[in-house]
Parts: structure tokens; sequence; C-alpha cells
């Protein structure tokens, strides 16, 4: 299952990424007409606040998700609404580029995160495309924790 936020979801688009799921973002640069390209060619769900780009998706007949809320969790909610949750996907994409994230060896991210962080953790991943280094630290804890209050 493949998401594509527009502009106005950022922070949706993020933490479907955190969930696992294959999210893009259209940045305010794109238009209408882009971002229904994109999600049909794609083969993507559209999720927008944007009462006419909905409608335009239906007459193209793109799968579509309309978010009538600016609360982030029942955006969560209802994009998630009936769809399963892999446990074992969370947290496995860049929350900023999308890419699927890699295993790296500890030696290899010394230079890169801070030292306590380096000392105190064994396990990293890497963004193979935009380099972030990834751990489960604090924010990982709160992370789950919403995920587990959303259901």
């Amino acid at each position: 299952m493949k998401f594509f936020c527009d502009h106005m979801l950022g922070t949706l688009a993020k933490w479907l990424r955190i969930y696992g799921f294959d999210t893009s973002y259209a940045g305010p640069e794109m238009d209408d007409d882009e971002i229904l390209n994109v999600s049909k060619n794609e083969g993507r769900i559209l999720i927008t606040r944007d009462k006419n780009l909905i409608n335009n998706a239906r007459r193209e007949n793109i799968k579509n998700i309309k978010i009538t809320s600016t609360e982030l969790d029942e955006q969560i909610k209802t994009t998630l609404k009936g769809k399963n949750i892999d446990k074992d996907k969370i947290l496995s994409r860049c929350i900023i580029c999308n890419s699927l994230v890699q295993d790296i060896k500890k030696e290899d991210v010394k230079d890169r995160v801070p030292e306590r962080i380096f000392k105190s953790t064994d396990k990293f991943w890497v963004c193979p495309k935009c380099q972030k280094i990834y751990w489960k630290g604090s924010h990982y804890e709160n992370m789950i924790e919403k995920i587990n209050d959303l259901g």
C-alpha cells in the first residue's frame, strides 16, 4: 500500500513513514495535475484535505482518502482505519525522504552521532539516500507509545 500526501499533510506523511508505509509527499510547488498524475502513475492512494482535489481524483478513478480534521491523531486514524499495521515495518523508512533504512555497523557511525548516543546504543540504521542515521532512543519510545495509543 502506497500513499501520496498533498502539501497540507506533511506531518501526516512523516507519521505514515514512521508506521512503515511508502509515502510520498507533494511539496507546495506541485500543482493538482501533477499530484493526480503521480498518484495515478505510481498507484498511490491520494490523501488530501482539498475538496477540489478529491473530486478530481474520484473523476480520474484514483483511490483517495479525504481528511477533514486538522488534528494529527485524527488524520492518522482516518488514514489507517481498516488497514493492517505490520509492527515489523515500523521505523523501516526514512522519515525525511521515504527510502528504506539499512543496518549500519556501529563503528561506521562513530563520528556521525553524539558521543553519548554512540556509547549507549548498539544498533543503528542509515538512510542510503539522504544518509540520516537512526537509532532507538527516547524518541523511538515516544513514537511507539503514540502508535500504541492510537491503536
